[in-house]
């Protein structure tokens, strides 16, 4: 008798290098392999995050990345001509954190400790994402924060997890109606976080 196939775990994609209980940043284990904009990231076993920054740099601050594709006829061909480049740059990602699980529950507000530098981190799979997005009230940490691209994570976030809803739309517009009560006196924001949304796409 065979089993039932397991739902897909979250994948590990790289580590804590600073952390507060508000913010983290995190350097992925493979260059350019960070997850979207918005997507939800569990640090640990029980903080989760949303990617609100992905950034690529040189390893050591001191070093500037130089051009080398003079003369090349792809990027391709630049790592292919200079292999040491995968362990001279790295690529962090900056992550809001929005919520904690604690004793099985969830909460979506700020945990009282940040996680531990080399907390592991990892993108939620869809049954994850599902059971912390609905409801959508962790949005009144990015809605009252001072992170200048808070409307743009949140409509992300929106978008990445819409699809692990039977009802896509149906989580969509909930969360809009949330918002709305978080902006009361607000409605040119309420406005163009919805216009970030695909409300009228097919099959949402």
């Amino acid at each position: 008798m065979s089993s039932a196939p397991s739902a897909p775990a979250a994948a590990k994609f790289g580590e804590v290098i600073e952390a507060s209980v508000e913010r983290l940043t995190g350097q992925c284990h493979a260059l350019y392999d960070a997850p979207p904009l918005g997507a939800l990231v569990r640090a640990g076993d029980a903080l989760f995050t949303l990617v609100d920054g992905v950034s690529t740099a040189a390893l050591d601050p001191g070093r500037r990345v130089i051009a080398r594709g003079a003369g090349l006829d792809s990027e391709s061909d630049v790592y292919a001509e200079h292999p040491q480049l995968e362990r001279l740059l790295r690529t962090d990602v900056t992550l809001t954190v929005v919520g904690h699980r604690d004793g099985g529950r969830i909460f979506r507000h700020l945990p009282p400790s940040p996680p531990r530098i080399h907390t592991f981190l990892y993108a939620c799979s869809s049954g994850e994402t599902a059971a912390f997005m609905e409801p959508a009230d962790w949005t009144a940490i990015l809605l009252s924060g001072a992170l200048p691209a808070a409307d743009d994570v949140i409509a992300a976030a929106l978008r990445q997890a819409a699809p692990c809803f039977p009802d896509p739309r149906a989580f969509l517009m909930s969360a809009c109606r949330l918002i709305a009560a978080q902006l009361p006196a607000d409605a040119a924001r309420l406005a163009a976080i919805m216009r970030r949304l695909p409300l009228d796409e097919p099959g949402v």
